[in-house]
């Protein structure tokens, strides 16, 4: 086992309050997405579907559920994960920051009962056209890159002699750095947009290059994750502070083409979508190498006790729904449901990590310490019902079935369908069941402050 200590120590009292802040409101995030995609699956499932004719509203729930569970949740934890290296104080730098962050939140959460209509189904950040919705999205935009800048300017140095810590806390930087590209990419893509240009199309062109390159970042945290975990539960992780933090570089090489691309196509051309898209299907594999140094230290290790049995059981479940995402996104072949089943393993491989992670640092924040049993079981719970999910949808997607459609609009005709969307229903029910234990799991902690 490597000698050094591959840990997250909070560094200072405004580290603790920043971090605390924004893993509260990942949470809340998570509670929102939740009730929306209950209505999802219940929406899509056989013989449950006719009761919930409402097929607009499933378009406005698809929406606030993906950004509550895909921006919001990924990017308030990426925030958590900033805060930790933060050794001077900047009270009210942090709650402008945060404040802003979570009014957002609150208006996205409330614009559908406020009469936000109008959904477009664009990739990464879908969009109600309506004023609340746009602001609700403005605001939480303006704390997370305020929050951004603060963590970059109050980053920790890197010590002479590296070690673990040190190491993790230059990749958790350069996740700062790569949400920032990510954000010029989206300005860069806004300036190509055609001015008459309106509607999913606009949406789709504005965020398709900044949404693929802020994959890099929640990939590059997830892979810190791992290896918090892994140690944290007993692995033998072999891998150097030196070693660990060349391949977080790796991991970050691919996006330094980017600008290259948006000089070498239009941002409304075929060859701009398909540039992304390859970014993502092979760039995404230089995870591989600390990704295969976590998994091989699975191997060699001990059966874990105390915390490091839900920790390993995070870890598992991560590792094991990342893969099988990363594997169907060599799989597509066209627009059928293969494309959600493919970023649904592959986004709640990066869920179950963060939750693992949420794990592992409530008792350092100066929480209580979680219920063990229920904490154990919760990924596998939520791990499977998604691996049931996917592998519905994937199933599904074999038979033609339509991404982004409900009810009849599937067009269930034969059993092969009927069979994979079944399949995927039971796989979404099962997964609500993990989340909601998540959110007790805790809620029990929270409420045990120390």
């Amino acid at each position: 086992m490597s000698d050094s200590n591959f840990d997250l120590p909070i560094r200072s009292d405004a580290a603790r309050r920043s971090t605390t802040a924004w893993l509260v409101l990942g949470l809340t995030a998570l509670i929102g997405a939740g009730v929306f995609s209950l209505l999802l699956v219940l929406s899509r499932t056989p013989g449950v579907q006719q009761f919930t004719p409402f097929i607009d509203f499933f378009r406005i729930a698809l929406v606030v559920h993906v950004t509550l569970s895909v921006l919001i949740w990924l990017l308030a934890i990426s925030a958590a994960l900033w805060s930790l290296g933060a050794t001077t104080e900047q009270v009210v730098w942090d709650r402008v920051s945060f404040s802003l962050a979570a009014l957002g939140t609150l208006v996205i959460v409330a614009s559908p009962f406020i009469g936000a209509g109008d959904p477009l189904m664009n990739n990464y950040v879908p969009i109600l056209q309506h004023p609340a919705f746009y602001w609700g999205l403005g605001l939480f935009a303006a704390g997370i890159f305020s929050h951004l800048v603060r963590a970059i300017l109050g980053r920790p140095r890197v010590a002479a002699t590296l070690d673990g810590v040190n190491a993790l806390q230059f990749g958790i930087t350069l996740s700062t750095l790569l949400t920032g590209f990510a954000i010029i990419a989206v300005l860069a893509s806004w300036r190509g947009l055609p001015s008459g240009m309106d509607g999913q199309i606009y949406f789709e062109f504005l965020f398709w290059g900044g949404g693929h390159v802020i994959q890099f970042s929640y990939t590059l945290l997830m892979m810190i994750a791992w290896v918090v975990l892994a140690c944290a539960s007993g692995c033998r992780f072999e891998l150097t502070p030196r070693l660990t933090l060349v391949f977080l570089v790796f991991l970050a090489l691919p996006v330094i083409t980017v600008p290259f691309m948006y000089l070498a196509h239009d941002v409304t051309s075929t060859g701009h979508r398909l540039a992304f898209t390859e970014l993502m299907k092979y760039g995404g594999l230089s995870c591989l190498p600390l990704g295969l140094a976590v998994a091989a230290s699975l191997w060699r290790s001990a059966k874990p006790a105390g915390e490091g049995r839900y920790l390993r059981a995070a870890l598992v479940s991560s590792i094991g729904l990342f893969a099988v995402g990363g594997a169907l996104g060599f799989m597509i072949a066209g627009l059928d449901i293969v494309i959600p089943a493919h970023y649904h393993g592959a986004t709640v491989g990066v869920t179950i990590a963060f939750m693992g992670l949420t794990y592992y640092l409530l008792p350092r924040l100066g929480f209580g310490p979680l219920p063990e049993r229920l904490a154990f079981w919760q990924p596998y719970v939520y791990g499977g019902g998604q691996l049931m999910h996917i592998v519905g949808l994937a199933w599904s997607g074999g038979y033609g079935v339509q991404r982004k459609t409900a009810g009849a609009a599937q067009g269930l005709e034969g059993l092969g369908q009927t069979a994979g969307m079944g399949l995927m229903g039971l796989g979404g029910l099962i997964s609500v069941i993990g989340g909601l234990l998540f959110l007790i799991v805790a809620w029990k902690s929270l409420r045990a402050r120390s």
